[in-house]
Parts: C-alpha cells; sequence; structure tokens
C-alpha cells in the first residue's frame, strides 16, 4: 500500500512540475504571437514588440512586394507594422531615408541617392523593385501612333520632341540608352520635360510631343485609346536595367533585425507576385488584391500592361547600377566616387534566402 502511495505521489510531484515549467516558459514568450506562415515557422521568430516601418512608395503595381505582404499580413506575422508615406518628389524622400525619418523607400535610381550615399551616410539598395522582362516591358519608350510608319529606327528620332518626367535620373538614364543606338545624345533630339505620366498621354494626345519615356499602367491605357505605339522592347536598347530599386534608409541598415525581417516578407510577397503573373497561379487573388491596394483599380487593365519584372530572389541586377553609376560619373552629377560595393547591399536578400530558399 504504502508503495502505491509513493508511485502516486511521484506522479502527482512531476506533473506539478510540468505544469510549473510550461509556466515559466509561457511568461517568456514574446507578446506577438508565432508567425502563422509555413514558409517562416520555426526559422524565424517575430520581433519581440511590434515595430512601425515607414515606407516611402507610390502604391505602383511595382511596389507588389510591400502592397502583398501587406495585405496577406507576412510583414504583420514577423511584428512589423507598415505605414505608407507618400512623397511630392525622389528627392524629398532621399532626404528623409538619411535623416532618419523614414525606413524604406521604394524608388528608382537618382543622383541624389547616390550623392547621399557619399556623404557615408548609412543608405543602402537592399532589393530589386522593378525591371524589364525580355518582350514585355514595363517602362520604355513609346512613340506616338500615327508617327509609326515614319519613326522606324533609332535614327528616326533625330531632332523629335522627346518627353522624359525628369533629368539627372532613371528616366534621363533610359532615352540615353535608347538614343546611343544611333550614337545619339539628348543633345540631338527636342527634349521636353513632363512631369507626370498621365500629361505625357494628354500631349501625345494633341501632338504636342513626338515619342515619351513611358510607364505601365500609362502604356496600355495610351494603346487602348490609340495614341501610343510600344515601339521597340527595352530588351533590345538597355537589357541589363535596374529600373526600379528598394532602399533602406539609416534606421534599418542600424537594426538588423527589423531589416531581415522586413526583407523576408517582402521576397515571399514577390514570390507571390511571380507566381499570379508568371505562372498563373492565384492569379485572381492578387489582381484583386493590387486593385485594393494599389493605383491600379481597374482589374482588366491587369491583364492588358506588360508585367513589372520582380526577382523572386529579391537580387537588384548590379550591372545596370553599375552602368548608372558610370553615367551619373560621366555627367558629373556626383560629389565623389560612388562604387557598386558602397550602393548595393546584398545581406538582406542572403538572409531571406537563407529562411525562404531559393525560388523553384
Amino acid at each position: 500500500m504504502k508503495c502505491a502511495f509513493y508511485i502516486k505521489l511521484s506522479v502527482i510531484i512531476v506533473t506539478l512540475l510540468l505544469i510549473t515549467a510550461c509556466g515559466k516558459t509561457t511568461e517568456k514568450r514574446s507578446v506577438l504571437p508565432a508567425p502563422q506562415n509555413p514558409h517562416w515557422a520555426n526559422k524565424l521568430d517575430p520581433l519581440a514588440q511590434e515595430t512601425t516601418v515607414k515606407v516611402g512608395m507610390k502604391q505602383a503595381v511595382s511596389d507588389a512586394g510591400i502592397l502583398i505582404g501587406m495585405a496577406k499580413g507576412y510583414y504583420q506575422d514577423l511584428g512589423i507594422k507598415i505605414v505608407p508615406v507618400q512623397f511630392n518628389s525622389g528627392q524629398e524622400m532621399i532626404n528623409q531615408l538619411a535623416a532618419g525619418q523614414l525606413d524604406v523607400g521604394a524608388t528608382v535610381s537618382a543622383s541624389g541617392l547616390f550623392n547621399a550615399m557619399s556623404r557615408d551616410i548609412p543608405v543602402k539598395i537592399v532589393a530589386d523593385k522593378g525591371n524589364n522582362i525580355p518582350g514585355q516591358g514595363y517602362y520604355r519608350l513609346v512613340i506616338r501612333k500615327d508617327l509609326t510608319p515614319v519613326v522606324k529606327d533609332y535614327e528616326d528620332l533625330r531632332g523629335r520632341r522627346i518627353a522624359i518626367v525628369g533629368t539627372a535620373s532613371l528616366d534621363e538614364i533610359a532615352l540615353s540608352r535608347v538614343l546611343e543606338k544611333a550614337n545619339m545624345t539628348t543633345a540631338d533630339i527636342d527634349l521636353q520635360v513632363i512631369r507626370s505620366f498621365p500629361d505625357m498621354l494628354v500631349s501625345l494626345a494633341n501632338k504636342s510631343i513626338d515619342a515619351a519615356m513611358v510607364i505601365e499602367p500609362f502604356i496600355a491605357q495610351g494603346i487602348s485609346k490609340d495614341l501610343l505605339d510600344p515601339w521597340k522592347d527595352p530588351s533590345e536598347y538597355d537589357p541589363d536595367a535596374q529600373t526600379a530599386l528598394l532602399v533602406f534608409g539609416t534606421s534599418l541598415t542600424k537594426n538588423p533585425e527589423v531589416a531581415n525581417r522586413f526583407m523576408t516578407a517582402y521576397v515571399k510577397s514577390v514570390r507571390d507576385y511571380n507566381d499570379a503573373f508568371f505562372k498563373n497561379t492565384g492569379k485572381a487573388e492578387i489582381v484583386s488584391l493590387l486593385s485594393k491596394y494599389s493605383v491600379v483599380k481597374d482589374q482588366e487593365l491587369y491583364q492588358k500592361m506588360f508585367p513589372t519584372g520582380l526577382n523572386p530572389d529579391g537580387y537588384v541586377r548590379t550591372k545596370g547600377i553599375e552602368m548608372d553609376l558610370q553615367w551619373y560619373q560621366r555627367h558629373h552629377l556626383l560629389k565623389s566616387d560612388i562604387t557598386l560595393e558602397n550602393a548595393v547591399d546584398n545581406q538582406y536578400v542572403d538572409f531571406a534566402l537563407h529562411i525562404l530558399g531559393k525560388y523553384q
């Protein structure tokens, strides 16, 4: 009888110890729940406290890596609350990234971005945010529709009124590469600066310009209105271009725990985009999300637009960025020499791929 009593007592004591141990473990857990997404479950814990990350973006389709992750809760799963911030100019965004007042910038190449880096400010290009898919370039030179019989080749652009949205940035670089195919520069055309893409469509309609560097969805809109011809594919005149960039400001480059989690959610979101638009997997859902969260609200446009290229493994096209740097240097737009190593930091994408693996 005594033996049976002691066995029962031992069982009770062990049970109490287990309950107590479980209680202590619960007390030490993060205030946030464990991530629900199976792609990083058991590999990456959420931040101990929810962290707000301010992201400068225009909510274009090329921002899909942010917008999809917001909609599907990927950032939230890892303890990040995204706050979108709109800017009137790219330079304003760059200034706030450098000052630590903005955490992430969804932007394009600009001399101001590289000049911020030249002041030893830890602002870094960290991931792809848009590139041209061969045969389907989403950012390209378009020709006014009535001129297509006469503007057939690069030399036919000489003396033409061609519009870009800004100088000393991606737009001027992209046009310069078109003109280089005929050994021309912007001095050989009538360069027009029109600050918005919708205004470019108006100018094409009233024939005040002959051609323009235009991005989607305005290419699809211009084609549907019979205003423009998409002309040659960018893979012919700018095959290595890195059209848009994801940039981390000082607040993230100094906080790798947040930066790595942001990038992991970003790459996962970009993969959902690629599955939808290039594998036709879950496309209806992604189009529905983008039509809700991006500036392109018309779901039919997604069937007509050239799709934005987004690298499902996150990395930028380093050759394109190196070519941009060389262009800025040739045109004396940089205050000091900036190398590719100064500008690009792949460590955050490396981390994301360690969690997610390579895209299949």
